[in-house]
């Protein structure tokens, strides 16, 4: 672990040399947009994913690896974080269409005794509160909130880590505001193990990953802190780095953030969903319904809406891991796109969360990008 997590110094210079595919060179808007991307961020790499109905395209810059010239793939595999929260979304999705979860029942309905005490009443909070963000339910990551920085470096079980949010006060009454939190979907992941039998890594196989294809993308079995090969390494810092790829404990992230995927699996994902192939048109409309007095972007279940420079919007979600930040999001004509660098320059100081400072920089790109008809 050590080897981990030694420091590696590089100052950036101008002369950065840029590497891409011989089809980003008609897609002149986008690598200038991931040029500026990485460059305001202080990463190693940045890339962009485009898929669309005749094909898929991307451009990179930069490096997957310090000291290394690596130009991103689209089949490089990164940590996802929070982009694992529209797969959660959708698996509880497909099994409200399958009539084994309704989106109004109350999470007590389905996690009996666990969301209880501490100012918390299961009985009040539904499964739609959980997906949009509205439960009042606080947030587990939060080092300030007593969590023992120590509980990063080893494995945990759903029910382990939901408990740290709920060892914490309510943000609000249920249904009195919008908080982004990590523990919302860890509770939506028990509830698709509670009602399955199965555990959300099975289900996220069975319904999602196997069906739709996507080969890259997976959860880590805890305690597994190793990544394939074919995949980007992750930093923190800004001119000076620390490698992180291998050094938290995969198993905090789980149904919230847990995930590792590719660009050209998230850009088959979001597009596909938005094109009705993972859950059913009903149930696709309750996605895209923004919660009443969320943000101004717009918060569904599982999803942000990214209104688009040249009309129109479209929707996805932020990801973000020790070292590796992201987004992705399709419209519903079948275009979807994917961001990534691999730095983040702190560890609690960014938020996933709608809105949040770190998220700015990605969503105009990725809307820039969603743009960029060549």
């Amino acid at each position: 672990m050590k080897a981990k997590a030694a420091l590696t110094a590089l100052v950036l210079s101008a002369g950065v040399v840029l590497v891409a595919p011989a089809s980003a060179q008609d897609h002149a808007v986008t690598q200038a947009a991931v040029n500026t991307y990485r460059a305001s961020n202080g990463a190693p790499g940045a890339a962009a994913v485009v898929r669309e109905q005749a094909g898929m395209w991307g451009v990179t810059s930069g490096t997957t690896a310090l000291g290394q010239n690596r130009p991103f793939g689209a089949g490089d595999r990164i940590r996802a974080g929070s982009l694992t929260k529209p797969f959660t979304a959708a698996i509880v999705l497909q099994l409200v269409a399958e009539g084994h979860v309704d989106l109004d029942a109350s999470v007590e309905t389905y996690l009996p005794g666990v969301v209880r005490g501490n100012g918390y009443d299961g009985d009040l909070i539904s499964v739609r509160q959980l997906l949009n963000h509205t439960s009042g339910v606080n947030e587990y990551l939060w080092l300030g909130g007593g969590i023992n920085p120590i509980e990063h470096l080893r494995p945990h079980t759903l029910a382990e880590v939901a408990g740290w949010g709920l060892a914490q006060p309510p943000l609000f009454a249920p249904g009195a505001g919008q908080q982004y939190s990590n523990t919302n979907f860890i509770l939506a992941g028990m509830i698709i193990e509670r009602v399955t039998g199965n555990s959300y890594d099975q289900e996220l196989a069975g319904r999602i990953t196997g069906p739709l294809g996507l080969t890259g993308t997976y959860l880590p079995t805890p305690g597994d802190k190793s990544l394939p090969p074919g995949h980007v390494r992750g930093y923190v810092g800004r001119f000076l780095y620390v490698d992180f790829t291998e050094l938290i404990e995969p198993s905090v992230g789980l149904s919230g953030g847990g995930l590792v995927t590719t660009g050209a699996d998230a850009t088959r994902f979001f597009q596909a969903l938005m094109a009705g192939e993972v859950v059913p048109p009903a149930q696709l409309a309750e996605m895209l319904e923004p919660a009443a007095g969320g943000p101004v972007n717009g918060y569904g279940l599982g999803l942000e809406r990214f209104p688009l420079p040249c009309g129109g919007e479209a929707w996805g979600h932020y990801g973000l891991w020790p070292g590796y930040q992201s987004v992705a999001a399709a419209t519903t004509d079948g275009r979807s796109a994917f961001v990534a660098a691999n730095v983040i320059n702190n560890i609690g100081g960014e938020s996933d969360s709608v809105g949040g400072g770190n998220s700015v920089h990605r969503g105009v790109t990725v809307t820039t990008v969603l743009c960029d008809q060549g």
